[in-house]
C-alpha cells in the first residue's frame, strides 16, 4: 500500500468515528434510547439490586430505631408516674402505725366514760376522733386506701388469714372478721388486712383477680402468722 493510500484510510477512518460521535450526541440530545450491552445490562441490574437492600436494610433500621424510641417514651413515662404514685409510699407506711394508735385510743375507753358527761373528757375523745379523721382524710388524699374487707371474697394479695371460723351459712373462704384494717397505695399493697375466714359453708362462686390469674394463687387462706398476731 502506497503512502496516499494509507493517508486517504486514516481519513475516511477518522471521518466515520466523527459520524459516530455525531450520532451518539444526537441521540442523547433527542431522548433516543441508547444501547447497552448484556453485561452493562447486568452490572446495572446488580447494581439496582444493590441498592433496593440498601433501602431495605436503611429502612429496617430506622423502624427499629422509632420503636425502641417509642418504648423508652413509655417506660419513662411509666416511671415517672410511679415515682409519682408511689413517693410517700414509705412515709404512709410509717405514718400507719400512728392511725392503729388512734384507732386504739378509741376504742380503749369504756362506754362508761363516753356516757359520764365530763366536758373536759368528752373534748378529749372529740379530738382524738377529729385527728384520726384528719388523718385518713390526708392519706386519701395521697391515694391510699383502706382494706376493710369484711363480707367480701378472701384474697391472699391483700388479706391474711388469721384463723378461720366454721360457719355452714356463710359461704367458704368468706371475711368474717376484720382484725385489723390493710391498706393500700393504687395497686400497691402498704399492709395486708388481717381477717378472719370462713369455713365450711357452701363453695363461693370463683373471683380470682387479675394478680392470682397471673400468679396462679389460689385463695384458700395460709397458716396464722404469730407475729403478726402478737402486733395486731
Amino acid at each position: 500500500m502506497t503512502k496516499r493510500q494509507k493517508t486517504e484510510m486514516k481519513i475516511m477512518n477518522a471521518e466515520d468515528n466523527h459520524s459516530e460521535a455525531v450520532d451518539e450526541n444526537a441521540a442523547s440530545q433527542t431522548g433516543e434510547p441508547r444501547e447497552y450491552s448484556s453485561d452493562q445490562a447486568e452490572q446495572a441490574n446488580a447494581a439496582l439490586i444493590e441498592l433496593g437492600k440498601e433501602v431495605e436494610d436503611l429502612r429496617d433500621k430506622l423502624l427499629r430505631s422509632a420503636a425502641e424510641a417509642e418504648n423508652v417514651r413509655r417506660r419513662s413515662q411509666r416511671e415517672v408516674a410511679d415515682a409519682k404514685s408511689f413517693s410517700i409510699a414509705n412515709f404512709a407506711r410509717d405514718m400507719l402505725g400512728v392511725a392503729d394508735n388512734l384507732t386504739r385510743a378509741l376504742e380503749a375507753i369504756p362506754d362508761d366514760a363516753r356516757n359520764s358527761g365530763d366536758p373536759g373528757f368528752a373534748a378529749l375523745i372529740e379530738g382524738v376522733e377529729l385527728t384520726q379523721k384528719s388523718m385518713h382524710g390526708a392519706l386519701q388524699r395521697h391515694g391510699v386506701q383502706k382494706l376493710e374487707p369484711e363480707g367480701e371474697r378472701f384474697d391472699p394479695n391483700f388479706h391474711q388469714a388469721m384463723f378461720e371460723v366454721p360457719n355452714a351459712d356463710i359461704p367458704n373462704n368468706t371475711v368474717v372478721q376484720v382484725v385489723q384494717a390493710g391498706y393500700r397505695i393504687g395497686e400497691r399493697v402498704l399492709r395486708p388486712a388481717m381477717v378472719g375466714v370462713s369455713k365450711g359453708g357452701p363453695k363461693a362462686a370463683p373471683a380470682a383477680t387479675e394478680a392470682q390469674t397471673e400468679h396462679g394463687d389460689s385463695a384458700e387462706p395460709g397458716p396464722p402468722d404469730e407475729i403478726a398476731t402478737r402486733d395486731a
